[in-house]
């Protein structure tokens, strides 16, 4: 991993759901659904739950370090937008939960990247507004 990905600053972010996390590497379908739970400029981080995984092999053996280094894209309904990227990290947590950490992909610019991270909500940013 380059220390430039370490150095990026993360943001901590209000759960921002995406749907159909599918490896383009192998063209099937990861995960039914999971969260983005926080983002930086060089990537995001995923939570997954178990019940949620497609695959049979990752349901069963709690290990998805075979996705380390697979192409991946999802789809944010809240934004209305496919993101994609690398697997950089997968690991069991516990509980039947798993954290995903995808790196953007090379081409996009820098300047969306931080534009994105600028809109994805902090917490509680939308729990603040309708509490009026």
């Amino acid at each position: 991993m380059s220390a430039e990905r370490r150095i990026a600053d993360r943001k901590q972010v209000d759960p921002v759901r995406i749907a159909e996390l599918t490896s383009l590497t192998s063209y099937s379908v990861i995960a039914s659904e999971g969260i983005i739970t926080d983002a930086s400029q060089s990537g995001f981080l995923l939570k997954v739950d178990r019940v949620d995984l497609l695959p049979e092999e990752f349901r069963k053996n709690l290990n998805l370090s075979s996705l380390i280094g697979d192409q991946v894209v999802m789809f944010l309904p809240q934004m209305n937008l496919d993101l994609d990227g690398t697997v950089t990290r997968a690991l069991h947590t516990g509980r039947g939960s798993f954290e995903i950490a995808v790196s953007f992909s090379q081409d996009i610019p820098e300047y969306w990247r931080d534009c994105l991270v600028d809109l994805l909500p902090f917490p509680g940013e939308f729990e603040s507004h309708f509490d009026d």
